[in-house]
């Protein structure tokens, strides 16, 4: 089964609109991995407009499943994930003006740096991951970083997926499943993936460890409840 780690960055956001700590990040955190997750995620930002990094280290206390931070490996970032030792860090190219991650890593240009930021991680015996493009260069660049594992950036599957190209929509991503295999590498995917497009993706991308959703989980839950669309993820990823 595909594990499914539930980002909880949009929780974050609602509780920091109004101050205070309504919702509880770590009551959200401890509920959701009762209702069935396999993961928490977090992705802490250097303006802290959503999770804070004191929220990262808070959580270390809290989370008994996966913890997954992901970010821009600043050197802030670096020495936050050093304190935390999470059992994965997944690294994202996103400037800190982004709304969202918008790309992935380019791991021919980037090499040389992404392997120096792993080892630094992988020596403290946290599990790496790089965020990539459905690109099978850009995988196999992976694979000579050092990486445990890629997550695939898969907004492209989404907005094809929405507008019925569904073959079309998830080919690259089989193909880009296929090489990592191929390399060695763990794989993982997430962005804008929902209970609309996560079946299918799920069944025609091979060997899919781990997703990590947030945004659309969130919106789900506002009309559905948080402990039934988690489980919804979960009958979907069986």
């Amino acid at each position: 089964m595909t594990k499914l780690s539930v980002n909880i960055n949009k929780l974050a956001t609602l509780r920091n609109s109004r101050g205070g700590n309504a919702p509880d990040l770590l009551k959200a955190a401890k509920d959701i991995e009762s209702f069935g997750a396999q993961g928490i995620t977090v992705h802490p930002r250097p303006d802290e407009r959503h999770i804070k990094y004191q929220d990262t280290l808070d959580l270390k206390e809290v989370v008994t499943t996966e913890y997954n931070i992901e970010g821009n490996p600043i050197p802030k970032f670096i020495d936050l994930v050093l304190k935390v030792k999470p059992t994965q860090v997944t690294l994202v190219p996103d400037a800190e003006d982004a709304i969202t991650s918008n790309a992935g890593w380019d791991t021919l240009k980037h090499k040389d740096f992404l392997v120096d930021v792993i080892k630094i991680f992988k020596n403290e015996g946290i599990r790496t991951s790089i965020f990539v493009d459905p690109v099978i260069e850009m995988v196999e660049g992976a694979a000579k970083t050092g990486t445990d594992r890629i997550e695939l950036y898969t907004e492209s599957y989404a907005q094809k997926f929405a507008m019925g190209q569904t073959d079309e929509a998830v080919k690259p991503f089989t193909d880009a499943a296929i090489a990592a295999q191929k390399s060695g590498l763990g794989l993982n995917a997430g962005h804008d993936l929902s209970l609309d497009n996560i079946k299918f993706f799920k069944e025609n991308v091979p060997d899919l460890l781990e997703v990590s959703i947030g945004h659309a989980l969130i919106c789900e839950s506002i009309y559905l409840g948080l402990e039934n669309v988690v489980n919804m993820y979960l009958n979907r990823l069986r």
